[in-house]
């Protein structure tokens, strides 16, 4: 399980209160882990309206499979910098889009994720955390689950994650 918590002294007093608490799970990812049954109470899936005792153990399941056929994938080699089950941080070369475009269908940094998840056969979303612009070389973060990225996104929105850059200027004569 990804998510755990135990609710002591009864500080919840249903699961959606709990996830929405304590993981600040957005409403639109709790419905998606309920309709999936990836929301665990005491190891049984719950229900919509379960209440909690003193206790009793909330678990979440972020590995489920997830659609990504919109985007082609592309076998070009990918600079891994780092990998765990969250997250892939690869470095992007300069004069490549993140994103695949009208003008780049199949050759955006998007194109290389895929191939490489579809390669270790993890069918998930392309999950972009931060973006650099095609002619910029850098860092590029994709999380591997929603609830990751929403993390990630708001610990930027708040200053808690901050992105700093470094310009190398040469002049050529």
């Amino acid at each position: 399980m990804d998510l755990y918590y135990k609710n002591e002294n009864c500080k919840y007093s249903n699961v959606k209160e709990l996830l929405r608490s304590e993981f600040q799970i957005s409403l639109r990812l709790y419905q998606k882990l309920k309709q999936n049954k990836h929301i665990y109470l005491n190891k049984n899936n719950m229900f919509v309206n379960d209440a909690l005792s003193s206790n009793d153990i909330v678990e979440v399941d972020l590995a489920f499979n997830e659609d990504s056929k919109n985007i082609l994938p592309t076998n070009i080699p990918l600079n891994i910098l780092f990998e765990d089950n969250y997250l892939l941080i690869v470095n992007k070369p300069a004069n490549m889009p993140v994103h695949p475009s009208m003008r780049h269908f199949e050759d955006s940094l998007s194109n290389l994720v895929k191939f490489y998840f579809d390669s270790i056969n993890l069918h998930r979303k392309i999950r972009i955390v931060n973006r650099l612009d095609k002619d910029t070389s850098g860092i590029v973060i994709f999380a591997k689950c929603e609830y990751i990225q929403e993390s990630l996104t708001n610990q930027m929105k708040t200053g808690l994650f901050k992105k700093e850059y470094l310009g190398i200027c040469s002049r050529y004569f």
